[in-house]
């Protein structure tokens, strides 16, 4: 499948949707778009990237991101190859610099890293001639995933993000996609809101270009679709929830807030779910829920990515 148009890729590496256009998000979305085409063949692969090397670099533990990442280069006919804290040299005290020019050593075309320091992966972009794709920084961005949830919604809203409003609820304050949602979302024109008790909202939130709500039953009301966070317990300080049965009585979405959004209310949820703390069962397994859609358009947006990287330009797809 060719593209109709030739579109020069100006990036060398994807570290923050805040460094793409709306011209390079609807060209990236586009091309996702027909990479999803592919994963619905009979045989979900083609030679494109054939030659190219990817490196999964995830020193901070991940499953959907780096199984995505895998299978998306993989059926782009990409060689991928794995790497993890505990089965790399950081476990034995080698510094990250080190680590990452040793891999560039052995001509990786992609690195796709995932970090538990903001910043990790624009510190390897700029020691590294070879692309690199934040797969997740600690609190500061995960690009990768407001492009497939960006790509879910287009897909549900018909391509059309005026005009709709979309809700994020829960743990605001220690959330990386929660970050990438607000600044690409409202690029593209969608009026955004937030959800979370006070001790869960970021330090200036409400300096944001956002709605801020501490009463889900408020900020339910008439929005299009909401995207509820995971509780990062691990990332807390303690006490900045007095108790999880009461964070859940309080924020946990429910069929009964649903009846106060939009009729054709769509939910999400980046994953890992802890149900019955942040979205109910029922929810959870709606006909509204876009979670496993997610997942699907994850590989999509990711081949779309993996590519414009590894040839740095957007000319043919397949």
């Amino acid at each position: 499948m060719n593209a109709d148009n030739c579109y020069f890729w100006p990036h060398k590496d994807l570290l923050d949707v805040t460094q793409l256009s709306g011209e390079d998000t609807f060209h990236l979305l586009d091309l996702a778009a027909r990479f999803q085409e592919i994963n619905h063949r009979p045989i979900k692969k083609v030679p494109t990237l054939k030659g190219r090397t990817v490196v999964l670099f995830f020193v901070e533990n991940s499953t959907r991101t780096r199984i995505s990442f895998d299978i998306a280069a993989k059926r782009l006919s990409a060689d991928t190859y794995a790497l993890t804290k505990s089965g790399s040299s950081i476990s034995k005290g080698e510094s990250l610099k080190d680590t990452a020019l040793t891999l560039q050593a052995m001509g990786p075309d992609v690195i796709v890293m995932r970090h538990a320091s903001s910043g990790a992966a624009e510190y390897l972009a700029k020691l590294l001639t070879c692309s690199v794709i934040n797969g997740g920084d600690g609190w500061h961005a995960h690009p990768t995933q407001v492009l497939l949830d960006c790509f879910s919604l287009r897909q549900a809203w018909e391509g059309r993000f005026t005009d709709h409003t979309l809700l994020i609820l829960g743990d605001i304050a220690h959330s990386r996609v929660a970050r990438s949602n607000v600044h690409l979302f409202t690029m593209l024109g969608v009026r955004v809101r937030l959800c979370a008790p006070r001790t869960l909202l970021p330090a200036g939130a409400e300096g944001w270009p956002v709605e801020v709500y501490s009463d889900i039953d408020q900020a339910v009301r008439g929005v299009d679709a909401i995207m509820c966070l995971r509780l990062q317990l691990e990332r807390q300080q303690a006490g900045l929830l007095p108790d999880l049965a009461e964070y859940s009585r309080r924020f946990c979405l429910s069929a009964a807030h649903l009846r106060l959004a939009k009729p054709e209310v769509k939910v999400m949820h980046p994953g890992p779910l802890n149900r019955g703390l942040e979205i109910s069962n029922d929810i959870a397994d709606a006909p509204a829920s876009l979670v496993l859609d997610q997942v699907s358009s994850g590989v999509a947006t990711r081949m779309a990515i993996l590519y414009l990287l590894a040839t740095r330009n957007g000319g043919k797809t397949a």
